[in-house]
C-alpha cells in the first residue's frame, strides 16, 4: 500500500520505519533537521538494541508533491492539523483512509456517535468546527497510540516501549478497510485490534494522558517516579477518577481498573512523557486536547 505519515516525529516516525521495512510504499512529512537528517541517512529506529534503517522511504515537507494514497497516518499533535489542513487534499483518492492519532479528545470524537450528543463538535479541539466541516468522517479510522517513543536526534527514533495501536471505526463496525489497515501495521510488528468502540478505548489512553503529561510537565518527573511519590500518585488517581465520571456519563466504559492502569504507567519507567520533552524542547503543549476537552465535556454534561 502507499501510506504517507503526517507528521514522522516519535510515533509516526516508529510506524513509518516499520511499515517501510515490511514493503509498503512509505512517504514521510518531517521538516527541519529531522527532514534533512532523514533525506541524507534514511530514518533510523532503534528498537530493543536493533538499529533499523528504512532508506527506501520519501521524505518531504511538501504535501503537494505526493499523490493519492491509500492510507494517511495523521500522526500531528492535534493543535497542528490546521496548519496542514488545505493540503491534506493532494493526498486524498476516492478510497483513501485516514487514520487519526492524536492524544486526547479527537475533533470527530461526536461524530457518528449515536445519541443527544451526536455531532456536537469540540470547540477546545476544533475552534469554528474547521477540521469537523474539512474532514469528511467517513474517511476516518480512530487509532490509539500507546507506544513510547523519542526522536533522541535528528533522524532517529528511540523505541521506549509497547507496540500496541488498535483501531475502530466511528460507528462501531467492523469494515473490510479496517481489517486491511490492521492487516498492514499486525505485519509490521505492531498490535492492532479491530475495536467495536473505539471511544472507550480513547477514554483508557486518555486516562493517563489527563493526569500524568501535566503532572510531569508541571514536576519534570518520569512516569515511575510520579507513580511512586506518595502526593502525586494520589493527585493521579483523583484526576483520574473526575475523568472516570465524566466517560462514564458520555458512554465510554473502562476495561481495567484505576490502579492497574496506574501500574501500568509505572512499568514503563523512567520514561518522559510527550509534554515534558516538550516543555524541555520549548514547544507548544497539548493541553486543549488532553485537558480542555475534558473540561468542555464536563461542562456539557453540566457535572
Amino acid at each position: 500500500m502507499k501510506i504517507c505519515v503526517v507528521g514522522a516525529g516519535a510515533i509516526g516516525g516508529f510506524m513509518g520505519v516499520k511499515l517501510a521495512k515490511s514493503g509498503h510504499d512509505v512517504s514521510l512529512i518531517a521538516r527541519g533537521p529531522h527532514l534533512a537528517a532523514i533525506r541524507k541517512h534514511g530514518l533510523k529506529l532503534i528498537q530493543d538494541g536493533e538499529e533499523i534503517i528504512a532508506e527506501n522511504v520519501v521524505a518531504t515537507d511538501d504535501i503537494s508533491t505526493l499523490g493519492h494514497q491509500d492510507v494517511v497516518l495523521l500522526a500531528l499533535k492535534s493543535h497542528q492539523i490546521s496548519a496542514v489542513l488545505d493540503k491534506l487534499p493532494c493526498l486524498l483518492g476516492p478510497e483513501t483512509v485516514m487514520v487519526t492519532l492524536q492524544n486526547g479528545i479527537p475533533w470527530w470524537y461526536f461524530q457518528k456517535l449515536s445519541g443527544e450528543f451526536e455531532n456536537r463538535h469540540v470547540e477546545t479541539v476544533d475552534p469554528g468546527g474547521l477540521l469537523a466541516s474539512a474532514i469528511n468522517p467517513d474517511r476516518l479510522l480512530g487509532c490509539i497510540a500507546y507506544p513510547a517513543a523519542t526522536i533522541s536526534e535528528p533522524g532517529v527514533i528511540n523505541h521506549v516501549e509497547g507496540i500496541r495501536f488498535p483501531l475502530g471505526e466511528l460507528d462501531g463496525s467492523k469494515s473490510e478497510r479496517a481489517n486491511r489497515v490492521a492487516d498492514a501495521l499486525i505485519d509490521a510488528g505492531f498490535k492492532s485490534p479491530v475495536l467495536d468502540d473505539i471511544r472507550s478505548e480513547i477514554w483508557l489512553k486518555l486516562w493517563g494522558n489527563l493526569t500524568f503529561n501535566p503532572v510531569s510537565a508541571m514536576t519534570h518527573s518520569t512516569l515511575e517516579a510520579i507513580c511512586q511519590y506518595p502526593l502525586t500518585r494520589e493527585l493521579a488517581a483523583t484526576m483520574m477518577t473526575e475523568a472516570k465520571d465524566i466517560a462514564e456519563k458520555l458512554g465510554a466504559s473502562f476495561r481495567i481498573s484505576l490502579e492497574r492502569r496506574i501500574e501500568g504507567a509505572e512499568k514503563v519507567g523512567k520514561h518522559k512523557t510527550s509534554m515534558l520533552q516538550d516543555v524541555e524542547a520549548g514547544k507548544p503543549l497539548e493541553i486543549d486536547g488532553m485537558l480542555g476537552a475534558v473540561i468542555e465535556d464536563c461542562a456539557t454534561l453540566r457535572l
